[in-house]
């Protein structure tokens, strides 16, 4: 989803609460409104969808009075709203008066594309009348000429699937951790079952069990002589440096493919000493190449 056009970003959204962010939907019908809106929602904001814009005020006030000054407010207006739709203009230029960070978004696809779409879902076009899916585009392209102009945004979706309109929204009005892929790393006993929420599952069962040494069986993989001993076995050493390897280009795919989250679950018995060590260390060095990492052990404190 490219910029077709970027104007320079406005003094911003707002009403008498000020501070937070608003962005305002609109544009043709089929370009990916809703996807778009979904996409805002995926990262917290508060989406309002297809009210008459002169409520916008209001219940930007309403959601910031709840949530603070912070708040990311997002509306998507277009002409279902009827005759109402034709005050978004002045919606927009009040709002840029106010102490907020507003940006319009204006969604946009060229003939064929939004044939093609309606013809795919089989809805006709929301401004056809008794005519067909063609003269509903054009009707609403001339309506909605004024907003693209006055557009902060204008995205021509042709190109793009569902995904690639996802990331663009995360890449425009994501936060830098928000735009990026995290990894949670997960120890786990395989005696107490596998994870259903691991994407990729490792068994490490094969390294010699901390259980079975006096000194170490009531010690955590948390703890320094259990993660040596662990760490300190050859294959465990060479266990982690070929994970690595494998799974780095797999997350850099991730993150062009739109995933956010994953989860690397790495498994022994008990899910107390091996796959915790391993698991830390893995976590250490995702976070030395730059990757945002959590570290959750499932059944730590089970046995």
């Amino acid at each position: 989803m490219n910029a077709e056009e970027t104007l320079p970003e406005s003094a911003a959204p707002a009403s008498s609460t000020g501070g937070g962010d608003v962005v305002i939907i609109t544009g043709l019908a089929g370009a990916g409104r809703e996807t778009a809106a979904h996409a805002l929602e995926d990262m917290g904001w508060y989406v309002v969808y297809n009210i008459a814009p002169q409520l916008i005020p209001t219940l930007y006030d309403l959601q910031a009075s709840a949530e603070g000054r912070d708040v990311r407010f997002a509306v998507v207006s277009d002409p279902r709203s009827g005759p109402f739709f034709s005050e978004l203009s002045d919606v927009v230029m009040t709002l840029r008066r106010a102490d907020l960070r507003l940006r319009l978004l204006f969604l946009t696809a060229d003939e064929p594309t939004l044939v093609r779409r309606f013809d795919s879902v089989r809805r006709p076009h929301p401004l056809q009348g008794e005519e067909g899916v063609l003269e509903g585009i054009r009707r609403e392209r001339e309506m909605l000429a004024p907003y693209r102009r006055m557009a902060d945004l204008v995205i021509d979706t042709s190109p793009l699937n569902v995904h690639q309109l996802t990331m663009k929204m995360r890449e425009a009005f994501g936060t830098t951790a928000e735009q990026r892929l995290t990894v949670t790393m997960l120890s786990f006993g395989f005696k107490y079952g596998i994870p259903i929420e691991a994407d990729h599952v490792s068994d490490v069962r094969f390294i010699p069990n901390p259980y079975w040494v006096p000194e170490l069986k009531a010690l955590r993989g948390t703890d320094q002589e259990v993660s040596e001993y662990v760490l300190g076995d050859a294959n465990a050493g060479e266990f982690v440096e070929k994970y690595l390897e494998m799974i780095i280009p797999v997350l850099r795919g991730y993150g062009a493919e739109n995933k956010h989250f994953t989860t690397l679950a790495i498994g022994c018995t008990g899910g107390k000493h091996r796959s915790v060590a391993v698991a830390e260390k893995i976590g250490e060095e995702l976070r030395r190449a730059g990757h945002a990492v959590r570290i959750r052990h499932r059944d730590l404190g089970r046995e």
